[in-house]
């Protein structure tokens, strides 16, 4: 049965959490206003589609002509998330972007292509929530739809918040990657059941 929230939570985790996009989104909104990052924002969107896109196709290749490769998805799967729950929870509140002097749609879009964290989350995402219940063309192209909505957000939602965003995570760091190491953890356990 599909698990959608245990999906959602590793979809919203993933999308949240620290990352290229979601740091110099909000860089770029803190040093250049929501208004002119709107178009990385943007980049970042059309980008991600693409990339959500490729791993679709390669994930159902993998899962129609290897059906073993479930169970060493499932165990990479958790092993993954069990990283990120470490990272998340070992991570500081330094959320310094860099100074990244454009911020034009390409830039956000080129970006998609050499991030390795939405590589992961969309094939993990594939092999472990989707594809075992859902192989249709019309199913699969609306996953890739919601995943590459709600994994593109964090970056509008970190631009949105800027430097509120950024004190709030450095004076509450703790608590909260506990909060998402723990739902992390609680993921990776549910592949299980």
């Amino acid at each position: 049965m599909f698990q959608l929230y245990n999906f959602l939570i590793y979809c919203f985790i993933t999308a949240y959490t620290p990352g290229a996009n979601n740091l110099l989104s909000m860089s770029n909104a803190a040093r250049l206003g929501m208004r002119r990052s709107i178009r990385f924002n943007l980049g970042i969107l059309a980008g991600f589609s693409v990339v959500m896109t490729v791993c679709a196709v390669f994930s159902t290749a993998l899962f129609s002509y290897l059906p073993r490769v479930k169970t060493v998805m499932q165990f990479l799967g958790a092993a993954y998330m069990l990283f990120l729950a470490w990272k998340v929870w070992k991570s500081s509140s330094d959320l310094n972007g860099g100074d990244g002097n454009e911020a034009s749609f390409l830039s956000g879009m080129i970006l998609q292509f050499a991030n390795p964290k939405i590589y992961i989350y969309a094939i993990t995402a594939m092999s472990l929530y989707i594809l075992p219940f859902y192989q249709s063309a019309g199913a699969l192209a609306g996953f890739v739809i919601v995943l590459s909505v709600i994994g593109s957000s964090g970056s509008f939602v970190w631009a949105l918040f800027g430097s509120a965003f950024c004190k709030f995570f450095s004076r509450h760091t703790k608590a909260v990657n506990l909060v998402m190491a723990f739902l992390l953890v609680y993921c990776a356990a549910a592949l299980f059941f």
